[in-house]
């Protein structure tokens, strides 16, 4: 057996049983399930001044996935702040060993991501370029030196690898008793064998957690029940889109070369063979994520289950294992000591899900966190901070459970759970759309524009067109980094706009109605612009306690106590979980995304078109710019807004869903001797570059606040509002970076998201978006720069794939820079 699946096998039984504990009848929190997570946030919540903190484990501490966990830890992830979570992770583990005097087995040994051909180096460039900004310490090395520092590979089969200093491996079982013992020194409490039978909210909003040995009631309340995450949000009618999968690796017996090594080699992951592998004792751990996953227990995870393996299958894996033991012959002659397959949760999307559940009070989850032993730390600092503090301290979008809502079924659960174990060293490209779990969400126009050629994506379940083909047959494109062929079909679309007349679908955008007679006055306080009169559109900026970004919505007023906020569609529970966690008697909000379909109309001939199609006066004296009316138009009652994110003169009407398909066949009617084409997303993000535009969850998120963003010129400095006092003193003590827009001189290929931006070879910012701006024909983008850099005019390079191009900070929009063309 070898070193650490042998040592959490011993844990497990030599650690001591809190099975004769007498249950506190009431805690601060509860957190449900002693797994790695768990116990990491047992950890901080005591550690930052939760005492009062008690984790409850129906077996032992480990008994779920954790005990046979692989044990290699990383920092690469495909979300930023991911990564810089997975290395405080890592960093963690020195503190808890000593706080708790309980060994985690860490062996930090570096380790390399390896290429096999052009595509996957391409890949690790852009992981390189992420690394600058962030302060990792990753460089490439080259094949030969990648046979230098690990000699049981076979060089031959690569590019290039990108080395991390900080990777390696650790004991699971024992960094998850250091986890729960710092804990305990800290102030906190865990009991083994007490297994959650139940859980039921009282009228103040505290937890009744029910157990054989008794009830703890609780002010909150953690779902950390990994395998068994279904099952305890079952008990809250709660479901979680979470799926275990089988998964397997290999432990070799002695290899000689190995044991003969002077030092620990390094680990190691081989993106196109789909393998991890690392040293175990004299031998060498070897996993791997087989094309056809396994998801394991669909109907549900047994409570008897325990420390349990299950059958191997080697069929299965037998096509990576051939393609492993071409490149590391020295596992394929040796001998295999142990097969391991055992269930691990994965969540739609590979990463985790965690923070309040929308629609609850005080029930958190952290479920889903596969690649725990990398994760753990960095979840648990988050979750503490998000508990204790209001909002964690880097903004977590990439794990927040908001990010899924209804649409999120268990059976869609399974699905993309299952895709995204297949995937999960597989990259995805800037333009790739995957096909699992599609077709989830679709508005009544789904077929009529796929008909048109629309080649759809998906966003928050929903079906949204990226652009239009010339048809069914020809809306395709090959995933790539560099442009791909939609980019003509997205200029026509452009042009279409800018000269004519264009509409795109706005089901996906976010809609929040507010009704009361305190709705102006909450509103006035949540948000920290101004709240328009009856009749009128403003924007503005939501921000957190901290004075951090948390929303850019539109607010509407369609009376004096009803309003309507438009937003971001991603981040639709997430507001709304935002709305009622204080949300006043006097009133009323619903998430109405899903009542309220549309299409905006955008260009210079928008006005002529919506004229013919409805009865109101919609001249520009009659209907100003941010104007808005409930009337009828295309023969059925909308809300008619006048604003457009195109930057051309341009409307947004939005209808019930059952009079979306008149409404387009009335605009395509009236709109065809105008030039009138439908447009998609591609279009709509090119066009919003030349106006210096942000977009949420990329320009705008909480990691910024008002000032860097360049969001403060909508707040309404004279009132009071959430956030105000470090808004305030944000502006007083001036940026320390900035968000700029700028031009870069490239050609064939445009940014995505997370380059790094370099002045003389030392990285000031990233790229937190950006693409081709068809109507100006240059490549753009946006993003955030150290504040010295942020000056009109200031020369910048940006790297792309490896290569630096020169960059320049615009001072104004490249386009229509006065705005007058969407005033006109």
């Amino acid at each position: 057996m070898s070193d650490n699946f042998a040592q959490s096998t011993l844990n497990i039984h030599k650690e001591e049983s809190t099975g004769d504990k007498k249950l506190p009848s009431h805690a601060k929190a509860v957190i449900i399930g002693g797994g790695v997570v768990g116990c990491s946030i047992l950890f901080h919540l005591a550690k930052f001044g939760w005492k009062d903190v008690v984790l409850l484990e129906r077996d032992e501490l480990t008994s779920g996935s954790s005990w046979h966990a692989a044990g290699q830890i990383h920092t690469i992830s495909s979300d930023p702040n991911i990564s810089r979570l997975q290395s405080y992770t890592i960093d963690l583990y020195k503190e808890i060993e000593e706080t708790s005097g309980h060994s985690v087995g860490l062996h930090i040994t570096g380790g390399f991501y390896l290429a096999s051909n052009k595509t996957w180096y391409d890949y690790l460039k852009r992981e390189r370029s992420k690394a600058r900004y962030m302060g990792l310490n990753q460089e490439f090395i080259s094949p030969k030196e990648v046979a230098e520092r690990h000699p049981l590979i076979d060089p031959k089969h690569y590019h290039a690898a990108l080395w991390d200093d900080q990777d390696g491996d650790l004991d699971p079982s024992g960094a998850t008793y250091a986890f729960a013992k710092s804990a305990k020194v800290h102030g906190a409490q865990y009991f083994t064998h007490t297994p959650v039978t139940g859980t039921t909210q009282r009228a103040d909003g505290s937890w009744d957690v029910v157990t054989p040995r008794g009830v703890i009631n609780a002010e909150h309340i953690v779902n950390c029940g990994g395998l068994w995450a279904r099952e305890v949000g079952h008990m809250q009618g709660i479901n979680l889109p979470v799926q275990p999968m089988e998964h397997h690796y290999l432990i070799t017996d002695k290899i000689d070369a190995v044991a003969d090594h002077p030092t620990r080699l390094p680990a190691g992951i081989d993106y196109e063979a789909n393998i991890y592998f690392r040293q175990e004792r004299q031998g060498m751990l070897l996993g791997t994520y087989e094309p056809k996953g396994t998801p394991w227990k669909v109907d549900g995870t047994p409570w008897d289950f325990g420390h349990e393996l299950l059958q191997p299958d080697l069929d299965r894996i037998a096509d990576r294992l051939e393609m492993s033991f071409e490149r590391i012959p020295a596992i394929g002659e040796a001998g295999i000591k142990d097969m391991i397959n055992g269930p691990f949760t994965f969540g739609p999307d590979g990463n985790p899900m965690i923070g309040p559940v929308p629609g609850m009070k005080n029930y958190w989850c952290a479920v889903g966190v596969m690649a725990g032993f990398c994760q753990g730390g960095g979840v648990g600092l988050t979750m503490a901070e998000w508990m204790i503090d209001g909002e964690p301290s880097i903004d977590v979008w990439a794990m927040d459970v908001a990010r899924f809502g209804e649409f999120a079924t268990p059976d869609w659960g399974t699905v993309k759970s299952t895709e995204n174990y297949e995937r999960r060293f597989v990259m995805t490209f800037p333009n790739e759309t995957l096909p699992k779990g599609r077709m989830q969400k679709t508005t009544a126009l789904y077929d009529r524009l796929v008909a048109k050629g629309a080649r759809m994506g998906q966003g928050f379940g929903l079906e949204n067109a990226l652009w239009f083909a010339d048809g069914p047959e020809d809306a395709h494109e090959e995933p790539t980094f560099e442009r791909n062929r939609s980019h003509d079909y997205v200029a026509r679309e452009v042009k279409a706009v800018r000269e004519a007349v264009g509409g795109i679908e706005v089901a996906n955008f976010a809609k929040h109605e507010f009704k009361g007679a305190g709705a102006r006055a909450y509103l006035d306080r949540v948000l920290a612009g101004y709240v328009p009169k009856p009749g009128r559109l403003t924007l503005t900026p939501m921000l957190t306690p901290k004075g951090k970004l948390y929303g850019d919505l539109t607010v509407a007023c369609l009376g004096e106590e009803h309003f309507m906020l438009f937003g971001s569609g991603a981040m639709q529970e997430a507001h709304r979980r935002w709305f009622e966690k204080d949300l006043p008697e006097d009133v009323s909000y619903q998430n109405v995304s899903d009542d309220w379909h549309g299409i905006a109309l955008s260009g210079p001939k928008s006005r002529q078109l919506l004229q013919r199609i409805t009865r109101e006066d919609v001249s520009g004296e009659a209907f100003k710019f941010r104007d808005l009316r409930q009337t009828f138009v295309g023969g059925v009652p909308v809300i008619l807004n006048r604003i457009s994110f195109s930057g051309e003169l341009g409307y947004e009407i939005y209808c019930k869903p059952q009079y979306l398909l008149r409404l387009a066949e009335a605009i395509e009617e009236a709109g065809a001797d105008l030039g009138y084409r439908w447009y998609g997303a591609r279009a709509l993000m090119s066009m919003r570059l030349e106006k210096g535009w942000g977009v949420w969850t990329l320009d705008f998120r909480p990691d910024f606040d008002a000032v860097e963003s360049g969001m403060d010129v909508f707040i309404n400095w004279k009132k009071d509002f959430v956030g105000k006092e470090a808004a305030l003193k944000a502006r007083e003590a001036g940026p320390g970076r900035k968000l700029v827009t700028m031009t870069i001189d490239v050609d064939g290929i445009d940014v995505s998201n997370d380059e790094a931006i370099l002045k003389d070879g030392e990285a000031v910012g990233y790229i937190s978006s950006g693409g081709y701006a068809h109507h100006a024909k240059t490549s753009m983008a946006m993003g955030y720069v150290a504040a010295e850099h942020a000056a009109a005019g200031t020369r910048l390079q940006v790297e792309i794939l490896g290569e630096m191009y020169d960059a320049e900070v615009l001072g104004a929009p490249i386009y229509d820079a006065n705005g007058a063309n969407m005033r006109a």
